[in-house]
């Protein structure tokens, strides 16, 4: 049983890893789709579940700090 139990929380560390991973392919994704936007333009960003009108370079900021976020805690994964 304990080998069963401690397979468990391999696999259940493995799913996170995967999804801290996924989630900073996000953010690196959303930075590369930002950039490729000219200066003059607005997006809207959705943060929660109501969408904000915001500049380019708030947007890239708040995404570069989430994408910053996302990296320290998958190093944190790794470290353990």
């Amino acid at each position: 049983m304990a080998s069963s139990s401690s397979s468990l929380l391999t696999s259940e560390d493995e799913n996170f890893r995967k999804e801290v991973l996924r989630e900073m392919r996000n953010h690196e994704i959303a930075i590369g789709e930002l950039n490729s936007l000219s200066a003059s333009r607005a997006v809207y960003q959705k943060i929660g579940k109501i969408y904000f009108r915001r500049s380019i370079e708030n947007a890239k900021t708040f995404e570069g700090k989430k994408l910053e976020a996302a990296n320290a805690q998958f190093q944190k994964l790794n470290a353990a």
